[in-house]
């Protein structure tokens, strides 16, 4: 008990000062490490805060001049898209041109094929191989070869058409893909640290497999730019090969056309003066028939008029042959008498003009005839030449389309 109530051991006062100075300077240590460490701190979140906002404004910049790429792109390529369209544009007007024409190819190689199969109904000598003839084969020829370019050309501009389309579809797809970068950019432009809906994302710093390099990417709409302006010259192109096929297929058959008509008239003209010499000698054969047969019946009366003179003649001959005894004489008269029946049965005989006449006058009637014939011959052919074919030919137009 006495030793609990024992008093505590006592301090110098040396060792108190000793103590009291220990604690002021490990005080003035822990403040000097702290103030050491605040200081660091500052200095640390200052910059820190420079560090951040220079990373955020090189961030802001860099998206900045991302947007202003991709404006550049989006432009290219908005310009290609409306130089693409307005090229298919164009062409389709052209297509429409290659299928009138096409379409107008039809009815002169109808006319023309119906004009030679009318001219197979000519008959006799007129069914001929003529100019006309050459001429319209040419003309069918030409429009065949005429018809088939201009299905190829057609066949053609489709294909283009076709593929202007799928170049078109690629632009919009990369403009459409170039449209949402930018939005989503424009997005992050406007972003602040002040902004109400930014957040943490987890993994948002993860590199997905799908990204492609800036390389790859200008390559992309480089791609799809040098495909546009390919595709746009190859329009181009085929438009100066439309507008020249279309303009000298329209003069060929133009001038084939004027050339079977120059044939058509020559033609006509030709049969015509045929059919005008054929009716002269019509004329003048009928004219000989009918002095013929004024002649034939001038023989047959002087036939007639000699049966009198005969008859007498020999009826007297045979009274005087009756005389009696001497006076059966010959004398003058007797001899006279002889000598007429004679010359009129010589004169009588000499009428076989008459049957000469008669074969001239029927070879005359078998040549009126085959002239007659001929000439509607020459009819028929006028007519199918010159009212069939020709009037048919002035319905048909060669137009430029």
């Amino acid at each position: 008990m006495a030793r609990l109530l024992q008093a505590p051991p006592k301090f110098h006062p040396i060792e108190w000062d000793i103590a009291n100075k220990m604690q002021r300077a490990s005080t003035e240590a822990q403040k000097s490490r702290s103030e050491r460490l605040m200081a660091e701190s500052q200095r640390l979140i200052d910059e820190i805060e420079k560090t951040t906002q220079k990373t955020q404004s090189d961030v802001n910049k860099k998206i900045e001049q991302r947007r202003e790429e991709i404006k550049f792109w989006k432009q290219e390529l908005d310009n290609k898209l409306e130089e693409i369209v307005h090229e298919t544009e164009v062409l389709l007007t052209f297509k429409t041109r290659l299928e009138k024409s096409l379409e107008g190819c039809k009815e002169p190689l109808s006319i023309a094929q119906k004009c030679l199969l009318a001219r197979q109904r000519r008959a006799g000598i007129d069914l001929v191989h003529d100019e006309v003839e050459r001429e319209l084969l040419k003309e069918v020829k030409l429009l065949q070869e005429v018809m088939a370019l201009l299905e190829r050309t057609l066949e053609q501009t489709n294909e283009q058409i076709r593929v202007n389309r799928s170049t078109k579809y690629n632009l919009e797809m990369d403009l459409k893909d170039k449209f949402t970068a930018l939005m989503i950019d424009d997005y992050c432009a406007n972003l602040t640290n002040n902004t109400p809906d930014i957040r943490y994302t987890h993994n948002a710093v993860k590199t997905r497999g799908n990204f492609v390099s800036p390389e790859d990417w200008v390559d992309f709409s480089n791609i799809n730019i040098e495909k546009a302006n390919k595709q746009r010259n190859n329009s181009l192109a085929l438009q100066a090969l439309i507008d020249s096929i279309l303009s000298q297929t329209a003069n060929d058959t133009r001038k084939q056309r004027e050339t079977v008509n120059v044939a058509f008239r020559n033609r006509v003209k030709e049969v015509k003066d045929a059919k005008d010499n054929l009716e002269t000698l019509l004329a003048m054969v009928m004219d000989e028939t009918a002095s013929q047969e004024k002649n034939i019946a001038a023989l047959k009366k002087a036939i007639a008029d000699k049966e009198g003179p005969f008859r007498v003649a020999q009826t007297v001959l045979e009274a005087r042959n009756h005389r009696p005894n001497v006076e059966l004489c010959s004398d003058t008269a007797q001899y006279r008498l002889i000598s007429e029946v004679q010359e009129i049965k010589t004169n009588i005989q000499r009428q076989d003009t008459l049957a000469q006449a008669e074969r001239e006058l029927q070879g005359l009637g078998r040549r009126q005839l085959s002239l007659e014939e001929e000439i509607q011959v020459k009819e028929n052919t006028l007519y199918i030449d010159e009212v069939l074919c020709m009037q048919m030919r002035e319905s048909a137009h060669i137009n430029n389309f």
